[in-house]
């Protein structure tokens, strides 16, 4: 059943249920107002507008040579624009399946969507400065079909705050270099930007597992992943130690999560 009208928890749920792709890009503004006594609300996959097609398995990402075409410099901002998508929905996600979480990290999961969504129009932006539009690729809703199995809070932040976004400042850090070496200097800087804003969420992420699970090491953190997420997921290809110390790892967590090797058990990431 949908929430009441002008609560956080319809706000939330109507983003998830909209077909409108400008709603999606541009939402409005949270609510102040809470349902009392939500009951927990675990949507199982967002509704998606006519103009997006959802795949199974997505082309494979540019390579760093293929990115000198500029239509594929917009692809890869597509996929990036399609990520931010679904860590707001995820955020909007976690408002209905958390009901009983503290208020405080109820208000910085909307924080963090409006993070996403900005970063949302940042690749919106560099998609129509080469002529192309959200939605002219395909698109894989790899995220939903991982995230939404967490049963508790703490499984949630381990998988998105400290999993996901964690492993995004390895990916804008590679990828803002590649653009910078095609001379796409305004597309590295929109990376950069977007991986700078993540450490906040990482931040946010390790900051409620150690308030949920009273407890920060890498083997707790690995025992929250749901199924299928592994740590070797959690990372990209070049390890950015710097800004993972930024957001609070400790030094030991960062020497495990580095050493882990590829498990072919485990799922890898869309793209």
């Amino acid at each position: 059943m949908a929430p009441p009208e002008g609560t956080v928890e319809r706000w939330a749920w109507d983003y998830l249920h909209t077909e409108d792709l400008a709603y999606k890009l541009t939402p409005p503004p949270a609510p102040e107002r809470y349902e009392l006594d939500a009951p927990a609300r675990r949507v199982l996959a967002p509704s998606r507008p006519s103009g997006l097609t959802v795949v199974e398995r997505a082309e494979k990402i540019p390579s760093a040579g293929a990115l000198r075409d500029p239509l594929q410099r917009a692809r890869l901002m597509h996929t990036f624009l399609h990520h931010e998508l679904q860590a707001a929905e995820l955020m909007a996600w976690a408002l209905l399946a958390f009901p009983e979480a503290p208020p405080a990290f109820r208000r910085g999961l909307i924080t963090v969507f409006e993070d996403e969504v900005r970063h949302m129009a940042l690749y919106a932006e560099h998609l129509e400065r080469h002529g192309a539009r959200f939605g002219q690729w395909s698109v894989r809703d790899w995220f939903w079909q991982r995230v939404p199995v967490a049963p508790t809070a703490a499984h949630f932040v381990a998988a998105m705050g400290m999993g996901f976004e964690g492993a995004n400042l390895d990916h804008c850090a590679r990828f803002a270099a590649q653009l910078r070496a095609v001379g796409d200097l305004d597309g590295a800087r929109r990376v950069e930007a977007v991986g700078e804003e993540e450490l906040p969420h990482v931040r946010f992420g390790l900051h409620w597992f150690r308030r949920f699970t009273g407890c920060d090491d890498f083997s707790s953190w690995s025992e929250h992943l749901p199924e299928p997420l592994s740590p070797w997921l959690m990372k990209g290809p070049t390890f950015e130690r710097a800004p993972r110390l930024r957001a609070g790892f400790s030094e030991g967590f960062l020497d495990a999560l580095e050493a882990v090797q590829w498990s072919p058990k485990r799922s890898a990431p869309g793209t």
